[in-house]
């Protein structure tokens, strides 16, 4: 190991925190399962309500793989917090899947 990298491991603080929500979703024409990675400091938008309040927003759509031939798109919107915890999702053209 050099000696920037044993100094940076004194100096800087241990990345433990994961910044990533997964969404497993049930496509609704064939029932294939689709899994995706949401990163919660990339993909989310800043959205102000008419008080002020702070929430994030992300919309993502989704295809499953193709093995079945279907090639239906699976629109998942997504509402966090200002602390980027989930507070609502809606989905369409599949359902989802608990956690």
């Amino acid at each position: 190991m050099g000696f920037l990298q044993k100094l940076s491991k004194l100096i800087l603080p241990p990345q433990k925190e994961d910044f990533s929500y997964w969404i497993e979703v049930k496509c609704g024409k064939c029932g294939e399962i689709i899994r995706t990675r949401v990163d919660l400091r990339n993909d989310l938008s800043l959205r102000f309500d008419d008080k002020g309040k702070k929430t994030y927003f992300c919309r993502k759509v989704l295809l499953g793989a193709g093995k079945q031939y279907c090639f239906q798109s699976v629109e998942v919107t997504l509402t966090f917090d200002a602390n980027r915890n989930l507070i609502e999702r809606t989905i369409s053209g599949g359902e989802f899947l608990e956690e």
